[in-house]
């Protein structure tokens, strides 16, 4: 029974949506986290493609943004049962790391403490991060294959257990990365005593994620 019930959840959760955006249902987890996992997908891809890190970092923009109400609305789903929220918390947390890239490179875009150089530098470590996160989420998408159903309970517990614990490792390390790179730029305001410019506009430590 717990077998059918784990793998009714995963497949709820990444069954490939099969009708228009428009129509999707809110507490539908299959098409939200699609919707999450093909966001983060295009954002990677974007920044891989664009040159111009003004132009790229509007275009990444205008990928979260239309994915974000998935992003949103999976937040909302509160009626799975506990293997299946696993995975929820697990899809969360690559439209998280999404929402922070965003929030936050948006701002170093405005910084004057970072040169064009840096700023693209800052955009592929954030698009490398989101890229790691997306491949562990493909991984959890093997698992309703037909290898994937011949794992035994615990061994598809073990999958989503270490998949989750990996994309928490990304999800913090793009918290530090966030946190280092608004670090460098107040130490280059302290040298200029211009300190108050920066938290103006990254916030203070208990408002954002430094």
């Amino acid at each position: 029974m717990k077998n059918l019930i784990i793998k009714t959840a995963m497949v709820a959760i990444f069954a490939t949506a099969t009708y228009a955006k428009a129509q999707f249902v809110v507490t539908d987890p299959a098409n939200l986290a699609s919707g999450i996992l093909n966001s983060a997908n295009e954002i990677v891809q974007t920044s891989s493609t664009v040159s111009n890190v003004i132009k790229n970092f509007n275009e990444v923009k205008k990928v979260y943004e239309q994915g974000k109400e998935y992003y949103d609305k999976l937040k909302a789903v509160n009626n799975l049962v506990k293997d299946a929220r696993k995975v929820q918390q697990t899809v969360l947390l690559v439209g998280d790391v999404s929402e922070i890239y965003v929030n936050n490179f948006g701002k170093m875009l405005n910084d004057p403490n970072f040169n064009a150089q840096e700023l693209t530098a800052i955009a592929n470590g954030y698009s490398a991060l989101l890229n790691e996160s997306t491949e562990l989420l493909k991984e959890l998408k093997k698992i309703i294959t037909a290898n994937g159903l011949s794992l035994n309970d615990k061994e598809r517990m073990d999958v989503i257990e270490r998949v989750y614990k990996e994309v928490k490792e990304y999800h913090n390390l793009v918290r530090y990365y966030t946190n280092k790179n608004i670090s460098v730029s107040y130490l280059r305001s302290k040298k200029q005593n211009n300190t108050q410019r920066v938290l103006d506009l990254y916030g203070t430590a208990n408002q954002k994620y430094w």
